[in-house]
C-alpha cells in the first residue's frame, strides 16, 4: 500500500497529484481527475484549518485496491494530527440554490467529494483524522 507524508502547505498539492498518478492503477486512469480534485479538497481544508499557527504540520496520504460488497473499488485516503473533525457531519450543508455573489462559504467541497465517490468514512484515533474515499472501478461513463 503506497503512502506518502508530505508538510501541511498548499504548494505539496502537486506532490500530491504526482503520488496519485504514479499510483493510481492503469485500470483505473479514468477516476485520476476524480481522485485529484477530492485531494485538492480535503487537504485544502486540512493545510489551512486543521493545525495551530505554531504546529509542525504534515499530512499523509495513500491508496490501495479494496474489494467489498461485490464491488472493486480504489480507496484514496488521508490522515492528519489535526484537530478532529469529521467532514462528513461538521461541515455545512451547502447552499444549492443561491447565486456564488450570495452562497455562504463552506459545505461544497464535501458535498461534491460526496458526489464523487461511491463510499466515504471517517474516524479519529490516536489522536489522528483518517478520511477514506472510495471509488468504483467500474467506468460507468
Amino acid at each position: 500500500m503506497p503512502t506518502l507524508k508530505v508538510p501541511a502547505t498548499l504548494d505539496n498539492l502537486k506532490v500530491v497529484n504526482a503520488f496519485i498518478e504514479e499510483n493510481i492503477p492503469q485500470e483505473c486512469a479514468f477516476l485520476r481527475p476524480h481522485v485529484e480534485l477530492v485531494a485538492e479538497e480535503l487537504l485544502v481544508n486540512v493545510f489551512m484549518y486543521a493545525y495551530e499557527d505554531n504546529e509542525q504540520a504534515e499530512a499523509e496520504v495513500g491508496c490501495r485496491d479494496v474489494f467489498f460488497d461485490d464491488e472493486e473499488y480504489f480507496c484514496f485516503w488521508v490522515c492528519d494530527s489535526g484537530k478532529p473533525f469529521n467532514p462528513f457531519l461538521e461541515a455545512p450543508e451547502p447552499d444549492l440554490i443561491s447565486d456564488a455573489e450570495n452562497r455562504p462559504i463552506g459545505g461544497l467541497g464535501i458535498y461534491l467529494i460526496k458526489s464523487l465517490t461511491k463510499h466515504f468514512s471517517y474516524s479519529y484515533a490516536d489522536k489522528r483524522n483518517f478520511i477514506e474515499l472510495y471509488f468504483s472501478k467500474v467506468d460507468n461513463a
